[in-house]
């Protein structure tokens, strides 16, 4: 017999309904102020599905994309909570709203890659700035990250918004701000926003009023491809001239805006031209051959491996779709790889090409450190509280000054505060900012030529990248990095977890004390706890829903024997990724 309602179950339905009469009404608020046709018709499709589609509609509307330190991003798609015509204009009329509030003179430069959207999305920007009265200027077609940031310092902006979702899947987009000298000032010129400039932005933009009001002008002055040659002279610039050339690269866009600005540089600094993987050679927004345009997923650079093997190439490099970060793929002799590879091609016929690794972000990161301070490049070395400590050893050797960052390129690049000035910074997640004074970001381009650079010295010498690792663990001890990354479904859990970890936190690790245990809150979500042997950072993902413990052995070398040494490292990161994981999951032993 069915249960007959109850009182309570009255109640409910009530709510129910009340609740999606609300959210019925404000997605009709929406639909009159949104000035995209197409946008319109796909909101009023998911209303003609009602009741049905109230999840799907409640999730357009659970709130606005939050403009945080990195902009926007989010999916495309109609609503608050998406990426569309109407957030945009809200975000540009926002953000001119506040140059202005901050009497900051000069145009707003705009750049965008070729995603779905993007150029859109800057001509609505630009056209928002004109309305408001300031200079807009628009790059000349779908270009890298580094090219805005760049565009930004050489063209005495008062700020820059690049259009882009950089590495995200292909139904996504975004909005980056970067600030030019006047409220950037000297650290800051060219670089991403930080507090307080996300906040008075973000506030800016609430207080936009119906987009129908919002005045727009032409869709800006398109900038002239001189800008895009100048940046690709600066960038052939980073490498000595009189260096070694002759090296076979094959390299991969990934569907994404980099391969003509990184053919150009290669061949204007002396190189001979990299094979590019053909069928991800032209920006695709769909982003066809991989499951994920991110170098760093599994099966993300299979199709250069085979490439480099075909070609017999030196070397492999990939950009992400953006081109602001830089993978980087070498022949694995088994010496450097011994202590677990970020990425290792299989067997031949598998997945592109077997005797290929792909470097983790701290061993090009160590590389390139490395061989500034050979080439005597002096100044400040900065990396991120998450990276590994070996640019802290190198530094501390080589007598050069040294500092450590929050996560993110907009931290790094105001690394020691004006103490010194940057030379060089990284984070372990592929970014390498290896010419401050050029591009004041992360930047693939500058970043792939120094490699190159790199690399063909080492080959004139009969010798490899792997080798040069080796000859820093010779020197320094086996740095060996790895991550746990625990993705939830409730973020409740992340917040629970980390006050357990607050709670009990380890006082060994790998069997000997703690000696350093560091607790960042307020500032950052960051425990730190660090002995002779080992290190751990654990935090929540600032972009996805996960807990990640990045995590650090280092294995000191006896008599010489790397491989050893590489050997032992491996062995005690797996019973330190065994013990965190039991940590962070609530688990003996702790």
């Amino acid at each position: 017999m069915a249960a007959e309602p109850t009182d309570l179950d009255d109640t409910r339905d009530r709510d129910d309904a009340r609740g999606l009469d609300d959210l019925r009404d404000r997605a009709r608020r929406w639909l009159d102020d949104d000035p995209d046709p197409a946008s319109r018709d796909e909101l009023q499709a998911v209303l003609d599905g009602l009741p049905a589609s109230a999840p799907e509609l409640a999730d357009r509307f659970a709130g606005p994309l939050t403009f945080g330190t990195a902009g926007l991003r989010g999916p495309l798609r109609a609503g608050p909570n998406g990426m569309n015509l109407a957030v945009v204009t809200q975000a540009a009329a926002g953000l001119v709203a506040w140059l202005a509030a901050q009497d900051a003179t000069g145009p707003l430069v705009i750049g965008y890659d070729a995603r779905h959207g993007s150029r859109e999305f800057a001509e609505r920007t630009a056209q928002v700035a004109t309305g408001a009265g300031r200079a807009a200027l628009l790059l000349p077609r779908p270009l890298p990250t580094p090219v805005l940031a760049y565009a930004v310092r050489q063209l005495d902006a008062a700020a820059g918004v690049m259009v882009t979702a950089s590495h995200n899947p292909p139904q996504d987009n975004g909005y980056k701000v970067y600030l030019g000298a006047q409220l950037g000032g000297e650290l800051g010129a060219g670089a991403q926003i930080v507090a307080p400039a996300d906040t008075g932005i973000e506030a800016a933009i609430r207080a936009v009023g119906p987009l129908a009001d919002v005045p727009l002008g032409p869709a800006g002055q398109v900038v002239g491809d001189d800008l895009v040659v100048s940046y690709v002279d600066r960038a052939a610039a980073v490498v000595e001239p009189a260096g070694a050339r002759r090296l076979k690269v094959a390299y991969t866009p990934l569907h994404g805006v980099g391969a003509a600005v990184l053919t150009a540089a290669f061949a204007r600094a002396g190189f001979g031209i990299p094979g590019v993987v053909p069928d991800q050679a032209v920006p695709d927004p769909d982003f066809p051959t991989v499951s994920f345009p991110n170098p760093e997923e599994p099966g993300a650079i299979d199709r250069l491996v085979g490439l480099a093997r075909r070609t017999d190439a030196d070397l492999a490099i990939a950009n992400d779709p953006d081109a602001d970060r830089c993978a980087v793929a070498v022949r694995d002799g088994g010496a450097a790889g011994a202590a677990g590879p970020a990425t290792v091609a299989g067997p031949a016929g598998a997945n592109g090409g077997g005797g290929w690794r792909m470097l983790r972000g701290d061993e090009v990161g160590a590389l390139l450190a490395d061989h500034l301070m050979r080439r005597g490049v002096q100044g400040l070395y900065a990396t991120t509280i998450v990276s590994s400590s070996l640019l802290r050893a190198m530094c501390a050797a080589r007598g050069l000054p040294y500092d450590e960052t929050l996560t993110g390129f907009k931290w790094i690049v105001r690394a020691g505060g004006g103490s010194a000035p940057l030379v060089y910074g990284y984070e372990e997640a592929l970014g390498y900012c290896v010419a401050p004074d050029h591009v004041r970001d992360k930047d693939g381009i500058t970043a792939a030529l120094t490699v190159a650079e790199l690399a063909a010295g080492l080959k004139a010498q009969g010798r490899t990248l792997t080798d040069r690792l080796d000859e820093l663990a010779a020197e320094f001890g086996v740095h060996h990095t790895d991550q746990l990354s625990v993705r939830v479904d409730d973020l409740r859990i992340i917040a629970d977890t980390m006050a357990r970890v607050r709670a009990a936190t380890p006082t060994t690790l790998l069997g000997q004390p703690v000696t350093e245990a560091l607790d960042l809150l307020p500032e950052a979500d960051v425990v730190i706890l660090r002995n002779e042997a080992a290190r751990v950072v654990i935090r929540p993902s600032g972009t996805e829903p996960k807990l990640k413990a990045y995590l650090e052995v280092v294995e000191p070398i006896a008599d010489g024997d790397v491989p050893a040494a590489r050997s032992r490292a491996a062995t005690a990161l797996a019973a330190l990724r065994t013990e965190i994981a039991a940590l962070v999951q609530g688990r003996a032993p702790y």
